[in-house]
């Protein structure tokens, strides 16, 4: 009878064993193991993008998602390395290694959910409009704005650039590599309208009052993620940990609260 439990056991633990060698192995090879081993976390990011990302006037890159880094980085016990890499660029960097999450406010779109996994949405938003104050006492909606006389500037490949085309169709839409090269062709007069992110345009729109017109009701909704590569259970689980954890906390409250409810910061900025 000891003979047969003990040959019962050790059949049902040599069964077990494949699935524990392949889970094993695929911790061993997770993106967290890896940051775990090098002692770094490597964050990708385009600072630029307020109050997300961007340069202090030292030239060091702060903002929301940097605060999250930090604190990432600071529970895991390593060091934390910004990656600042051009947007139209930074899916395929995350992909190739160039660095281990992508944490620059990124959309959650399921065409972008083909190439990687996202964590849960960290924060909501939408998009807006900045005017050129010529149009402050015409234009009240983003639907006025769907007309062959007027010119929308867009920031290339990101979801502003695609609700332009989808709401304003019959516009004429021009794209910019930079949120700053496309919101001067606003304040100069050479673009009619702006089409981007709500927190990025109310504080572009406190910096130059005088200079552009929001249209500050967002028309879109928009779910933020943190991209990681595919086929990776444990770094996505341990993200989605931490973020519940920080909300729990109240920690990240506040960091919403510096970032978005005050202006504070922005004498530090650069530009």
């Amino acid at each position: 009878m000891i003979r047969s439990v003990c040959a019962s056991l050790l059949l049902a633990l040599l069964t077990c064993l494949p699935v524990w060698a392949s889970d094993q192995a695929l911790w061993e090879q997770s993106t967290l193991n890896q940051i775990l081993k090098r002692g770094e976390l490597r964050v990708g990011l385009e600072a630029g993008y307020m109050p997300f990302e961007m340069l202090d006037r030292k030239g060091n890159i702060i903002g929301f998602d940097v605060d999250l880094a930090r604190l990432m980085a600071k529970s895991m016990g390593v060091k934390l390395t910004l990656v600042n890499t051009q947007w139209d660029g930074i899916i395929p960097a995350l992909l190739t290694d160039k660095f281990d999450v992508l944490m620059g406010g990124m959309t959650i779109t399921p065409e972008r959910n083909l190439q990687v996994n996202f964590t849960d949405p960290y924060i909501y938003i939408g998009q807006s409009v900045l005017m050129n104050p010529k149009h402050r006492e015409t234009i009240s909606s983003y639907s006025q704005l769907d007309d062959e006389r007027y010119t929308i500037a867009t920031k290339l490949g990101t979801t502003g650039d695609i609700a332009a085309r989808r709401f304003m169709p019959k516009a004429r839409i021009r794209s910019f590599e930079s949120e700053a090269d496309a919101t001067i062709e606003v304040r100069s007069g050479r673009a009619d309208a702006f089409v981007y992110d709500l927190p990025y345009n109310v504080i572009y729109a406190a910096r130059f009052a005088d200079s552009v017109v929001h249209l500050h009701e967002p028309f879109t909704r928009e779910a933020l993620g943190w991209a990681v590569r595919k086929g990776d259970p444990d770094f996505l689980n341990w993200l989605n940990n931490f973020l519940r954890q920080i909300r729990d906390e109240g920690i990240y409250d506040a960091l919403y609260r510096k970032w978005f409810e005050n202006t504070a910061w922005l004498k530090n900025v650069a530009g």
